[in-house]
């Protein structure tokens, strides 16, 4: 459960996984930030469920804290458990009645109506305020010592609200538009900084081992790019995404049958593969692709990440097992609460528990590729353009101001409209001026026809059409 819970630092913002996959695919940091975040949330429910199925039914699989290690006890000896629900039920309210007043929220705040919310913003400003309550109730009861929480449920919110501080940090941020999401991270790694300092627990040393870790993991980045983009140049000289794309494109099932089979695929390679080099590798190769097939690419990149996650949580490679196995007791010990002989935990365990989250994951990739309003319905609504009605508009427009420059020119000299007499040749110039009547050459006249590209017309539509395509 706890290597699981480690890996949804990948799906939910903000993820680095889902910031590197936004630049491989070109689209939107803050698109796949919005995509993912129920995705994210209902697989965190869905371990939730599982381990809830687990205690009722196996509880000795998960069992409960010896009494010995409850050490927040009330004078009267009882738990407050109860004054921690009604908390929890009083910041729930808070939460539910500001996300359902967000538009007036807004409107007071910008001065001025507005009628609409993104669901995702709703949610964060909403879960930041009603944890603002909890907290603030908590400093009341400390500071004025009115005994309107137990020890449990004010231990608990100063444990939980820093971290819901830093999520609003980066998220908030974001999905207010008050930061882009560099600030947003840049603002969260502040924040943590701020509240390791306000804790005695930042020193010089963490601090140097924290930027050294930060540099290694920039440079293995850094390398894994560079041969990315050199296997890249070999993979375009030879031709290979035509090749790939030939492959992929006729395979049975359509959209369907190259999910299934890139899905398939991709878990496959992260048994051998980091996400770093199924992004650097993999992605640049698949987007274009699923582009061509009409698959959106910010639920294909969620859907990806979601695929990805799985490489922390399988061996022979799952970092977050070899995390597990790093921290858990490979040799008998005395527990020091209950003082009695605890076993160790060995790496085939570890193995065997996995499991059940791993097959929770893929489920989550399925219920993706079945249902993609989880990832597209908390997207903002795009704006389609019709590129051919723009340009016969811009068409009609330049017609109507070549013809009106041409009523209103200016008028001719006597010696413009002068003939020699016996109808010899014009006077020199004035056969200069276009002969379609419209003042601007290229326009209505045959002669001009070619364009300055020496062939092609002078075509507004086909100029913009060009323009997007480079």
């Amino acid at each position: 459960m706890i290597a699981a819970s480690g890996t949804l630092a990948q799906i939910i913002p903000p993820s680095l996984v889902l910031i590197v996959l936004a630049d491989q695919m070109g689209k939107s940091v803050g698109d796949l930030y919005k995509g993912a975040f129920i995705p994210g949330f209902a697989l965190m429910g869905l371990y939730i469920l599982w381990v809830a199925i687990l205690a009722f039914f196996k509880p000795a699989m998960v069992p409960a804290l010896p009494p010995e290690a409850r050490t927040f006890r009330e004078p009267s000896g009882k738990s407050g458990y109860l004054s921690l629900a009604v908390l929890a039920v009083l910041s729930t309210v808070v939460a539910v009645a500001l996300a359902q007043n967000m538009e007036a929220v807004h409107s007071w705040w910008q001065g001025k109506e507005v009628t609409m919310v993104p669901t995702d913003e709703k949610i964060v400003v909403a879960m930041c305020g009603g944890s603002f309550v909890a907290w603030l109730v908590a400093v009341i009861n400390r500071i004025t010592r009115m005994g309107l929480l137990s020890k449990l449920a004010e231990r608990v919110t100063f444990v939980l609200i820093p971290p819901l501080l830093l999520i609003f940090l980066v998220l908030g941020t974001i999905f207010l538009g008050v930061a882009t999401p560099t600030e947003g991270g840049a603002m969260g790694a502040m924040g943590a900084l701020i509240m390791a300092t306000l804790r005695k627990r930042l020193s010089w040393s963490l601090l140097r081992q924290a930027l050294g870790t930060t540099t290694k993991l920039s440079s293995f980045v850094m390398f894994i790019l560079i041969g990315a983009t050199i296997f890249s140049m070999v993979f375009q000289a030879a031709d290979g995404p035509v090749w790939v794309e030939h492959l992929l494109a006729k395979l049975p099932g359509g959209q369907l049958g190259f999910l299934i089979f890139v899905n398939v695929m991709v878990f496959v390679l992260a048994f051998f593969l980091d996400f770093f080099e199924l992004s650097f590798i993999v992605v640049p190769v698949l987007a274009p692709i699923a582009d061509k097939m009409g698959i959106d690419l910010v639920w294909f990149g969620v859907l990806l990440a979601m695929n990805m996650q799985t490489s922390f949580m399988h061996p022979p490679f799952g970092f977050a097992l070899f995390y597990l196995r790093s921290v858990a007791p490979d040799k008998p010990y005395v527990d020091a609460h209950t003082g009695k002989t605890m076993e160790p935990v060995t790496t085939m365990q570890i193995y065997k528990g996995a499991i059940p989250f791993l097959l929770l994951q893929l489920v989550m990739v399925g219920m993706l590729i079945a249902f993609p309003a989880l990832v597209t319905g908390g997207l903002d609504k795009q704006v389609k353009v019709d590129m051919d009605a723009v340009g016969e508009q811009m068409m009609k427009d330049l017609n109507q101001e070549a013809g009106g420059a041409a009523d209103a020119g200016p008028e001719p000299s006597p010696l413009d409209s002068a003939t020699p007499a016996g109808g010899a040749a014009p006077v020199p110039g004035a056969s200069d001026a276009p002969a379609n009547g419209s003042g601007l050459p290229g326009i209505g006249d045959s002669s001009h026809s070619g364009g300055p590209a020496g062939g092609e017309p002078d075509d507004p539509m086909k100029a913009i059409q060009n323009a997007i395509g480079k």
